[in-house]
């Protein structure tokens, strides 16, 4: 498992996610990752999947279970 930085730039507005700290087990899976933590996309708070730009932060210590660590949202 590895943390990654994943970062949206197409909905800028309030009450939308800017960036997350994920542990996934890959580019593609934290890419996948709503920064909510939920597995619906119905909402206009983060961008589509191939919007997301991911950045590998570093290896998840052993037992690390995947999902959000930390989310960055802008109130509104």
């Amino acid at each position: 498992m590895n943390i990654y930085l994943i970062s949206q730039y197409e909905n800028t507005g309030y009450s939308t996610y800017d960036t997350a700290v994920v542990i996934a087990e890959s580019e593609e899976a934290a890419r996948l990752t709503h920064p909510s933590g939920e597995e619906e996309w119905i909402d206009e708070s983060w961008s589509d999947p191939e919007d997301v730009e991911v950045e590998l932060l570093g290896e998840a210590i052993e037992g690390s279970r995947a999902g959000v660590v930390c989310a960055s949202f802008h109130a509104g």
